[in-house]
């Protein structure tokens, strides 16, 4: 490139800057790397957890859940064996969500959806969780969300220029304010009382600092009575959703060493698609050092497909890296479908698996297209009123 090019570079974006009359997104320091391990959400310590080899947080609290859970049994008037522990694990997937959220829905319209011990999610299954985990008097709220949105209530696209001098193409205040309308003080005080029976919420995000993911244990955090409480638990259901380039980062003030920082959380899909536990927690052998003796039984909601999704590519750029983007997501997805399944294998845990058919094929003109959210609901909802025949493994195995 030569003088005359870089010159004329320099003026053009320095024209932008000026007519534009924006300013470049600005962030605290990030926790330096060597530090990185022992950071804190201000005022809320030990609320989430690095995913790392090595997890003694994450033990303890999973173990801590087991004896609160045997405490309230007792205070019920149940001895004995523990009942079969239910786990649900919620994925990625965008307005695909719309399938799980139905499925849901028709589980319980059948009769037989039972209390999940444990519930995970990430993106669209974190904004699915909170609804799953206190059960079916939130199917109504879960329903209007995924079934009544419309693209403006989750985003608001921003100008060309944001490229360039944004943190994202889209601001997803709408998102926030829908979050603020359904995730209130109420839900919090539910989650805590379901947290101290030993029942288990947690939700991945991607710290892209430390380039890690974290688990965040949200019934701890609503169960802490702090008065950030409320805003912290919205921001990492807004954090998991938070598709990188797409829509904004969101920033975690913390404390390490005695300084304060800020970490930068995106989409936990960025490192996972769906997570039932950390795969280097061997549950089946801890378990049997705490004499901890029960059937588990996983039901992993894939809010995707999982056969091929065929589409003439236009010769474009941006075409061609859209479409390589996703095809990397659904191998992703598929590949934590096997690395769960060994986990499940491993430790005993009965794997059950549900994802959206190959027979759905309504059009989807934009995302969060509503009429496509509807029918893809009402397919979810279907399927499981007619009762759900949940697949034992994965596809390809």
């Amino acid at each position: 490139m030569n003088r005359l090019s870089v010159t004329l570079i320099t003026i053009f974006i320095g024209t932008i800057l000026i007519l534009s009359g924006c300013s470049l997104p600005v962030r605290q320091p990030a926790v330096p790397q060597a530090w990185s391990e022992k950071a804190e959400v201000v005022g809320l310590p030990g609320v989430r957890y690095e995913v790392r080899a090595e997890m003694p947080g994450f033990i303890r609290d999973a173990m801590e859940s087991f004896y609160r859970e045997r405490t309230y049994l007792v205070q019920q008037g149940k001895t004995g064996t523990p009942s079969t522990a239910y786990f649900l694990a919620l994925s990625g997937g965008g307005d695909n969500g719309a399938f799980g959220s139905g499925l849901l829905s028709g589980w319980t319209a059948a009769g037989d959806r039972p209390e999940f011990k444990a519930v995970t999610g990430i993106s669209t299954g974190a904004l699915i969780a909170p609804f799953a985990f206190l059960g079916s008097k939130y199917d109504a709220p879960l329903k209007e969300v995924f079934t009544g949105s419309k693209p403006e209530d989750i985003l608001e696209m921003r100008s060309f220029l944001a490229v360039a001098f944004e943190d994202a193409m889209a601001d997803n205040a709408p998102l926030e304010r829908l979050l603020k309308k359904y995730v209130t003080e109420d839900m919090l005080k539910e989650i805590a009382q379901e947290d101290a029976k030993g029942r288990l919420l947690l939700i991945a995000t991607t710290n892209l600092d430390a380039n890690q993911a974290v688990i965040w244990n949200m019934g701890k955090i609503a169960a802490s009575d702090h008065p950030q409480a409320l805003e912290l638990f919205r921001k990492i259901m807004l954090a998991s959703a938070a598709i990188p380039g797409t829509f904004p980062p969101v920033m975690v003030d913390v404390e390490a060493n005695g300084q304060r920082y800020q970490e930068m959380h995106v989409d936990g899909g960025a490192t996972a698609q769906v997570f039932l536990y950390p795969p280097a927690l061997k549950v089946a052998e801890i378990s049997k050092q705490h004499g901890v003796v029960r059937q588990r039984r996983l039901y992993l909601i894939r809010n995707a497909r999982l056969d091929p999704d065929w589409a003439e590519v236009e010769r474009r750029t941006l075409n061609i890296a859209g479409r390589a983007i996703n095809s990397l997501i659904q191998s992703q997805g598929v590949g934590d479908l096997y690395r769960i399944y060994a986990e499940t294998q491993r430790d005993g845990i009965d794997f059950n698996l549900a994802y959206i058919p190959k027979s759905f094929n309504a059009p989807h003109k934009e995302e969060f297209d509503t009429d496509y959210m509807r029918k893809l609901y009402q397919t979810g909802y279907e399927l499981a009123v007619r009762g759900y025949q949940w697949e034992k493994i994965p596809p390809g195995l």
